[in-house]
């Protein structure tokens, strides 16, 4: 089933995220809808908070990405298949050189801009399996694991935006809050006016 994507404004993005319960009922179902949200959406991260729900949960599906003649082939055979769901996930380091890096965001449509990140991250995380696990991802794999676990920590990658350009995108994020954007997925807007 295709959730709706929550836009900038909604509480549940700036919260941070609780833990999924090991009794958390219908979570497989929970997992499959965010997959449909995600691919109806033209995305290739989702994470709970952007459905509405603060729970920590991402998925991920970088495929996409491999296809890119500008990254080198360990990053491409990095991406290929990178298909996965993160649920409670922690970030045990982060390492590297920061580099910049345009991200948009599916609750943010129509922003782009530049953000920069470190290069490499440890993550434990459950898979849907409930396995226990801990990877370390570099480059273009590691970015979107961390745009997607700032979601389940309430941080938006505007956030980390000089104050100059958050004020130059001030009037599109009032915008978006008031649903006054063309976007060709279901979105809900917490600003938008009701009309009966």
């Amino acid at each position: 089933m295709i959730l709706p994507i929550v836009a900038y404004g909604t509480p549940v993005l700036k919260k941070k995220a609780a833990d999924i319960p090991a009794d958390y009922k219908e979570l497989d179902q929970l997992i499959a809808n965010m997959w449909e949200t995600m691919y109806a959406a033209s995305g290739v991260g989702l994470a709970a908070p952007q459905v509405g729900l603060g729970l920590r949960l991402f998925v991920i599906d970088a495929t996409p990405f491999a296809d890119d003649e500008e990254l080198s082939p360990q990053e491409q055979d990095q991406l290929k298949g990178f298909k996965k769901a993160f649920i409670n996930a922690v970030i045990e380091e982060e390492s590297g050189e920061e580099w910049a890096f345009n991200e948009g965001c599916l609750s943010i449509p129509e922003v782009r801009e530049d953000v920069k990140r470190k290069e490499q991250l440890t993550i434990s995380y459950q898979n849907e399996a409930g396995e226990q696990l801990t990877e370390t991802y570099t480059g273009l794999a590691a970015r979107v694991i961390q745009h997607e676990y700032d979601h389940i920590e309430g941080i938006l990658f505007i956030d980390k935006l000089s104050p100059l350009k958050k004020r130059l995108i001030k009037g599109k994020l009032t915008n978006i809050s008031k649903g006054k954007i063309d976007v060709d997925y279901k979105m809900k807007f917490p600003l938008q006016s009701k009309k009966r």
